[in-house]
């Protein structure tokens, strides 16, 4: 249960601390008091909605079962958001994303708000009737999850098959282009660092002639060699420095005549059409390294391509393996759904008849095969169309497969939050409605949003909110006095009557008989 409740800045909210006991706990007050705020800001904190307060902290018993999710258990558990730079959640001082928050309070914390319409997805209702089929056979939900992993497998081969048929149908087309990418670079057969290599010697062949020039002219400093010699010996100055200066000068001309020997033999068109061939690849591919890697995968898709035959049959039998087993075990899930479905109907029909509602009759039919088997679990109210009944019918049936959800589902005990369960009944009807939440409470805290005398006279703890002169919203618990009060104010409106406080006063008397 959560024991205690503490915001700070959230919206209309200054700042609220609030404490809770166990069992049913009501909230009542004028519309636009902030009752569905206060709602919104405990859900944010376990992840339902976006948080709009600086900080937002909640004391929860004991038996959460935290360490599943990797967090160590304390009593009492600490619940806490902060809004800082960035927004963050924590449990007993340790962070945990949003997405982790959902995922861990969906096991103790159920919420039912009058726009919920998903109650009725198959998924839901499958998972209902599981949860039955598992109180009565444990082995059922190790069936599903085992059954769910086997789907699973079954999907991603069944999806690589279909894949493989789709390449099939235009085989001979991929065939045909990867020949052809892989032609394409055999055609240029290009070397690693022959694009440098390449582009040096265009550089070199813009430059011959005027080398050539140069070096003729240059030519002259060999023949002058021997005066230069002559007259350094005549000075008396050692000339090996300038007989080791001209004999490297020498080799660099030696050299570089070799490179223009070179030159004259080179095709200077074949040279540009080689270095055009090259800037194409690399256009296309990125780079050499890049175009022969290409090459590569081109030419193990092109054997894939050859061996598809043999690799779509050894697939057909995998297929058709797991589709057999997928099958079977569907089947034998739906027997035992199947066994147990008419448990939960009546499980359904007994809180339905305390609702005063109709009787509801449940039918399993073969729908297409998913993760949850071929299942499809139909609901019918009497002879009417769930969606053609009116809103306040639609919340006790809704209110009916809460109850056995959490019977079944949450065995251990739970949270349930409720927003206006009883909206748009009767008297009759929201004191039946009062009274399967009170059955309910017994088992799990219940918070309850009302603007009905009925729920509210059978709350645990009744809560008044309100808002101020200047517009800030407050939390009151009410005793005694006080919810004579405010339940004679819910019968007969702000100018309250005589008559309604003693229609408020039997309503009290009756809950506590």
């Amino acid at each position: 249960m959560i024991e205690r409740l503490l915001m700070k800045n959230h919206l209309s909210f200054a700042e609220c601390d609030i404490e809770f006991k166990k069992g049913l706990v009501v909230f009542s007050g004028p519309s636009g008091a902030g009752k569905s705020v206060l709602m919104q800001g405990l859900l944010s904190l376990f992840g339902y909605g976006d948080v709009h307060a600086d900080v937002i902290e909640a004391v929860v018993g004991k038996n959460l079962g935290l360490d599943a999710f990797g967090f160590e258990e304390e009593d009492p558990n600490i619940f806490k958001f902060l809004k800082a730079k960035n927004a963050r959640y924590f449990i007993n001082s340790q962070a945990i994303s949003k997405k982790g928050m959902v995922e861990l309070s969906r096991t103790f914390v159920n919420y039912l708000s009058v726009k919920d319409n998903s109650e009725f997805e198959n998924s839901r209702l499958l998972g209902l009737l599981d949860g039955v089929c598992a109180r009565q056979e444990s082995t059922h939900t190790e069936d599903v999850s085992k059954f769910e992993t086997l789907f699973g497998e079954y999907k991603k081969l069944k999806e690589e098959l279909e894949r493989i048929e789709a390449e099939e149908k235009k085989i001979e087309d991929l065939k045909e282009f990867a020949r052809f990418e892989i032609a394409k670079i055999d055609e240029v057969s290009p070397k690693i660092g022959e694009d440098e290599e390449l582009v040096s010697f265009k550089k070199s062949l813009s430059k011959k002639e005027k080398i050539e020039a140069a070096m003729q002219k240059a030519g002259a400093v060999f023949e002058l060699e021997g005066s230069v010699t002559e007259v350094l010996n005549l000075i008396e100055v050692d000339s090996s420095f300038f007989d080791a200066c001209m004999n490297e000068l020498r080799l660099i001309f030696e050299k570089q005549n070799e490179t223009l020997e070179a030159l004259e033999e080179i095709d200077v068109e074949s040279l540009l059409d080689r270095i055009e061939k090259i800037a194409q690849l690399k256009k296309r591919y990125g780079s050499i390294e890049e175009a022969i890697e290409h090459k590569l995968q081109r030419q193990e898709e092109l054997s894939r391509y050859e061996n598809i035959a043999f690799e779509k049959a050894q697939l057909e039998k995998e297929v058709a393996k797991y589709q057999s087993n997928v099958a079977t075990e569907s089947h034998k899930i739906s027997q035992t759904r199947q066994k147990y479905l008419l448990l939960l109907e009546a499980r359904l029909n007994d809180y339905l008849s305390q609702l005063y509602m109709p009787t509801l009759h449940l039918r399993l039919d073969e729908g297409t095969l998913c993760e949850l088997g071929f299942d499809v679990l139909h609901v019918n109210l009497g002879k009417v169309d769930l969606k053609k009944i009116s809103s306040g019918e639609y919340n006790r049936v809704r209110l009916a497969f809460l109850a056995t959800h959490n019977e079944f589902l949450l065995s251990s005990g739970g949270v349930l939050i409720l927003d206006e369960i009883d909206a748009n009944l009767s008297g009759k009807e929201s004191m039946s409605v009062a009274n399967v939440l009170k059955t309910l409470s017994s088992k799990y805290q219940i918070f309850a949003i009302s603007h009905q005398p009925q729920l509210s006279s059978r709350a645990d703890q009744h809560f008044l909110v309100i808002k101020d002169a200047l517009h800030v919203s407050r939390v009151l618990p009410l005793g005694e006095e006080e919810r004579i009060v405010e339940l004679a104010r819910m019968v007969s409106g702000e100018n309250v009557s005589e008559e309604a406080i003693v229609f408020a006063k039997s309503l009290l008397e009756s809950a506590n008989l």
